[in-house]
């Protein structure tokens, strides 16, 4: 028998397609086949659909968020209270399945645990909250660092620390180790409450991660801070260190307005 063998190459097509859909990763077809008909080819409508279905670009991924390159920045212990600050997020189930989230915050100079708020979920906006609350008793940092999670690269975050003159040092991603201060933190709250215990509500967790908290700041012992608990430390030394950071941001602030 004898028949006719077709020889197409659609390799252009194929390579045109790849380069917007590279480009254009949340665009479809339509959107493609106009800029292929702008930039003058000619390839009608069938062959560049036909070549479309062929290459899957109906089913490709989504698209991931591009983060601006992180530096990275000596872990040092600040000389002064309200220096920087640390915050992270840890993660647990109840006994029921229900996932839930635990929001630490910590001061470097003397590694006291701020705050350790539990909840269901925990959005950005109830970040500003808590950091909020510790502006009342302790006044704010200069600088805030944490790891790169949505609750902490959220516009509301950073539309809040803007306001306040803070800084957000962000680790660079996969580094916990460049806040390791805050990793040591979460290692023994993890030994000591969420792994050791079966939690049936959050009521249970909150009573117990603010007894833990309470021990942890009045009488762990710190190698680094020479075998003082951070309130002891803090009595003994810090208060002479301790900025007016609350006041000198709100005279800003306020020059600002003016």
């Amino acid at each position: 028998m004898w028949y006719h063998h077709s020889r197409k190459d659609d390799s252009e097509v194929i390579a045109a397609l790849s380069r917007l859909a590279g480009e254009l990763p949340t665009k479809g077809f339509e959107v493609y086949y106009k800029r292929l008909r702008r930039e003058v080819h000619n390839w009608n409508r069938k062959r560049i659909l036909r070549v479309y279905r062929a290459m899957n670009l109906k089913l490709r991924s989504k698209h991931k968020k591009r983060l601006p390159a992180r530096v990275k920045n000596p872990l040092e212990a600040p000389n002064a209270l309200n220096e920087v600050w640390s915050m992270d997020f840890m993660a647990d189930v109840l006994s029921d399945g229900r996932k839930i989230r635990v929001f630490n915050v910590m001061e470097d100079h003397n590694q006291e645990a701020l705050a350790m708020d539990v909840g269901l979920n925990y959005p950005a906006k109830k970040v500003v909250e808590t950091l909020e609350h510790l502006e009342e008793e302790t006044g704010l940092p200069k600088t805030i660092r944490c790891d790169n999670g949505p609750e902490f690269i959220s516009r509301t975050l950073a539309d809040w620390c803007k306001r306040k003159r803070i800084e957000l040092r962000f680790i660079q991603p996969g580094k916990p180790v460049q806040n390791a201060f805050m990793e040591r933190l979460n290692r023994h709250y993890r030994e000591d409450v969420l792994d050791a215990y079966w939690f049936n509500d959050l009521h249970q967790i909150r009573t117990l991660t603010n007894q833990w908290m309470e021990d942890y700041n009045t009488k762990h012992p710190h190698s680094a801070l020479g075998d003082m608990s951070p309130r002891e430390y803090k009595d003994r030394f810090g208060e002479e260190f301790l900025p007016e950071t609350n006041i000198i941001n709100e005279k800003l602030l306020n020059l600002e307005l003016s």
